[in-house]
């Protein structure tokens, strides 16, 4: 654990809103990938390139297109012209249903998939791919359902993402942990599978954690970050990170994004 004191006493009043705010943060849904529960106490940078508009883009070009791990289907639901066939997978049951209630109105088929190989469906079955943050890409099979000259475009996490916080929690990471999810990495990965990739692109973002339930939602929510994170877990480095927050003001981190777009050769 990093070395820092977790035993600076709070005042009475410091103590009380510490435990109504992670009470409140620790009590609320988590479902889906909406983060809107954070206005007004947390703020992320936005990438440049506009993901969920050049998304959807692509998707008024498509003739079938699957969103891979869509988790509660938001930014799928956000196209403004959806292709003849659309279809998205994910594997957490509760974003499961959620994003069957909200995509299915717009006919689009939601299919419970184990986020492992083989996708399931046929070769070439969609002429566009498209990933929001996957945990894991599964090259080949995305190279196996594209047909020839079909797209596969993602935004994903890149290395060593909010370690800021991360490490305040876990303690300083190995080289080989914060130089996971290397953009160049993708590339090689996805040429290996016999795609060519037609545009990389990578960016350092600002983000800001106002108070400590912005917090506890976050590593509720994004569960990769602290990897068995729970309140009771991690209560006294909440302590110490709420009495930072009330004395010092934001919890500055910084994420990092990348956009992989690839084509199977015709």
């Amino acid at each position: 654990m990093p070395a820092e004191s977790d035993a600076t006493p709070p005042t009475p009043g410091e103590a009380a809103r510490f435990d109504a705010l992670v009470a409140e943060a620790d009590s609320v849904s988590v479902d889906g990938w909406d983060f809107s529960w954070l206005d007004g106490r947390a703020t992320e940078q936005r990438p440049s390139w506009g993901y969920a508009r050049a998304m959807g883009e692509r998707m008024g070009r498509a003739r079938a297109a699957l969103d891979i791990q869509t988790g509660g289907g938001e930014v799928l639901a956000s196209v403004p012209e959806l292709p003849p066939l659309a279809v998205a997978t994910e594997s957490w049951p509760p974003n499961i249903a959620r994003a069957t209630a909200l995509l299915h109105p717009l006919g689009v088929a939601v299919v419970a998939d184990a986020d492992e190989p083989p996708l399931p469906f046929g070769d070439g079955a969609f002429d566009l791919v498209a990933s929001r943050h996957p945990v894991t890409t599964w090259w080949d099979e995305i190279a196996r359902v594209l047909t020839p000259g079909g797209t596969y475009f993602s935004q994903q996490v890149g290395p060593a993402s909010v370690f800021e916080l991360v490490e305040f929690f876990l303690g300083p990471q190995p080289p080989e942990v914060r130089g996971e999810r290397d953009p160049e990495r993708a590339r090689a990965d996805a040429e290996a599978a016999g795609l060519d990739v037609v545009d990389l692109r990578a960016e350092r973002l600002r983000t800001e954690f106002s108070d400590i339930g912005a917090v506890v939602y976050f590593l509720r929510k994004v569960v990769w970050m602290v990897p068995g994170f729970t309140v009771e877990r991690y209560r006294p480095r909440l302590a110490a990170l709420h009495h930072r927050l009330e004395t010092e003001g934001p919890f500055v981190a910084h994420t990092t994004r990348f956009l992989i777009e690839a084509r199977k050769p015709e």
